[in-house]
């Protein structure tokens, strides 16, 4: 074995290939074959999208599990351990699994380059491989098409909100974005939309492939109750629509977007019911007990502290629309760090009106935008009180010291943002 640890392992495969991101599924492919994962026993959900992705993967996690089904579950990045990523029946992998696994795809690898991205999504295909799971949910790290989590066949897809993010690699507009996530279908196996406005290039790859496409509003739709309750119904030419509940309780995570999120995540559960056994009462389960960190989560007190990875102008909006049904006694300080390639202009441009001050700093990352970007951005706004910082832990250190009772604090703008705050 190359390595003992799990962290000598993580240093090395930042090293291994040039590039931080390199779309593609040759390299991962190849080695997938040599490792025989490319046939795997068990039924593979793909989840892909710009925003909400994380949260249905969890979703679909916890319901499935409130089932009494052992779910492999991998997702990207992380916030604070690796082992995160990598997730069978709700517990993180251990390290002595993950170095095994490494230490296989090293070995298969011989020559080829993989990257940091693409060693972490086949140790999860050969743990899972190796483990006792009755079905996997994997989310794509970007795009979908060339995402190396599209190097295995999805039994079911689906696609969140549609958005513009990750421009230099999938497009600028949301037809070219679509087609990229629509790079997940498979002939003549089921799709999921979440977004009630699907693009044309997503529909029409569905068309192309005879895969049967499902989306909000046409397909599945969902509405609040006034006694904070929701109504989910499938108009699907099913034989029994056994999910369909004018009674569910509110996701655990926060925040109306998450309606949206779980109603897709129902029209999956919908199409697996028609092989598995999901009942409304392990429905209800999962939807309270889903947790995932850094999705709108609250620390309530005497000053309200809020971490939320949005990083784009979708996930703005979002993040903007939960605080304003949330309102805040006294004023909103906001400690945000971006990445170089995000719409910073975009996001500023939709959060400006909910916070008071600004408090930014570049990211520990080589990807990071500056702290004098974020300034400038924001001085072009209109904001006036903007501070920057050394560091994302130095600007939130001078914030919980100036915060009042009745203030809020929102630390936004990137996983990385989240992260260094130690959730």
């Amino acid at each position: 074995m190359r390595f003992t640890t799990l962290d000598q392992w993580l240093d090395w495969q930042t090293t291994v290939h040039p590039r931080e991101i390199a779309l593609g599924l040759t390299r991962v492919n190849t080695v997938a074959k040599r490792l025989n994962l490319l046939k795997p026993q068990f039924p593979i959900i793909t989840v892909a999208g710009t925003n909400g992705k994380g949260s249905s993967t969890i979703l679909l996690d916890a319901i499935l599990s409130a089932a009494g089904y052992r779910v492999g579950r991998y997702m990207s990045p992380h916030l604070l351990r690796y082992n995160e990523r990598i997730c069978i029946a709700g517990v993180e992998v251990s390290e002595a699994q993950l170095c095994q696994a490494f230490d296989f795809i090293d070995k298969a690898r011989e020559d080829i380059a993989l990257t940091f991205f693409e060693f972490a999504t086949l140790a999860a295909m050969w743990v899972f491989q190796h483990s006792e799971i009755d079905l996997a949910v994997l989310e794509v790290g970007l795009g979908g098409r060339l995402d190396a989590v599209n190097c295995f066949d999805a039994d079911i897809a689906l696609v969140t909100a549609i958005d513009i993010d990750h421009v230099e690699w999938l497009g600028n507009d949301r037809e070219s974005i679509g087609f990229e996530k629509a790079g997940i279908f498979r002939a003549q196996r089921p799709a999921v939309c979440s977004d009630a406005n699907p693009p044309m290039s997503l529909i029409k790859q569905a068309e192309q492939l005879q895969t049967p496409l499902y989306y909000q509003g046409r397909d599945f739709s969902y509405i609040k109750n006034k006694d904070k309750t929701w109504t989910w119904q499938s108009d699907a030419p099913f034989p029994s629509n056994s999910l369909s509940d004018n009674h569910l309780p509110q996701p655990s995570l926060l925040g109306d977007f998450q309606l949206q999120n779980a109603a897709g995540v129902l029209m999956v559960l919908e199409l697996l019911n028609q092989s598995l056994s999901i009942s409304q009462a392990a429905v209800h389960e999962g939807l309270v007990k889903a947790n995932l960190p850094g999705r709108f989560q609250v620390f309530p007190g005497k000053i309200t502290r809020i971490f939320d990875v949005a990083h784009n102008p979708l996930g703005a909006r979002v993040l903007k629309a939960s605080l304003d049904q949330m309102p805040c006694q006294g004023e909103t300080y906001a400690v945000v760090g971006m990445l170089k390639e995000k719409d910073i202009a975009g996001f500023f441009k939709v959060m400006i009106e909910s916070i008071t001050h600004w408090h930014v700093a570049a990211l520990d990352t080589e990807r990071t935008a500056s702290a004098q970007c974020l300034v400038e951005h924001l001085t072009a706004l209109g904001a006036t009180s903007i501070h920057s910082y050394s560091s994302i832990a130095a600007a939130y250190h001078h914030v919980e010291f100036e915060a009042q009772p009745g203030d809020r604090i929102v630390v936004c703008g990137s996983f990385y943002t989240v992260k260094i705050q130690g959730l």
